[in-house]
């Protein structure tokens, strides 16, 4: 979602003097932080996307794929997935839906809660994984955009944003 003729000048800086000069000055720089922000996400999201692109895999299908490799028994009950991505229940079952239709996942019940679901990686899925993580981390991951030194604290400036707005328990 990068420009192909970027303008001149920051839109957003502009926006920013437009809010100072319309009696705004207060909200300004948090108008101004809010809408890089967003704009931010949509230049990660086109890189990621390109990343992935060759591997079949969205961003979410490639987190779910994730942490499905992170856990010991490289499965988890759907719910648990929703929490820990953050997302709706609908939008794991669509991605579950994709990955499982792509031979990279399967369902299968718990051993001990017949009312639970797990979702598996399979061995098709940790394959992709590892050469979608190897692109991300050349082409996403290890160049955000910010020096190295700058990542760090500004994970933590957004850890603390996310915090603020109870995403996590401190």
């Amino acid at each position: 979602m990068t420009p192909r003729h970027p303008l001149p000048f920051d839109p957003i800086e502009e926006a920013r003097r437009q809010w100072v000069d319309h009696g705004w000055g207060e909200a300004a720089d948090g108008m101004a932080v809010v809408t890089s922000v967003m704009r931010v996400q949509q230049v990660y999201l086109a890189r990621i996307d390109a990343a992935l692109r060759p591997f079949d895999l969205t961003f979410a299908r490639f987190e779910l794929l994730t942490l499905l490799s992170f856990t010991r028994s490289g499965a988890l009950p759907l719910n648990k997935v929703g929490a820990r991505l953050q997302v709706h229940p609908t939008s794991v079952t669509n991605a579950v839906d994709r990955l499982e239709t792509g031979g990279l996942v399967r369902r299968v019940p718990h051993p001990t809660d017949r009312r639970t679901t797990l979702v598996e990686i399979l061995p098709a899925g940790r394959r992709v994984l590892t050469g979608a993580t190897a692109v991300l981390n050349d082409d996403v991951f290890a160049s955000p955009g910010v020096p190295a030194g700058e990542a760090a604290r500004l994970f933590s400036l957004l850890r603390a944003v996310r915090l603020a707005a109870g995403d996590f328990g401190g």
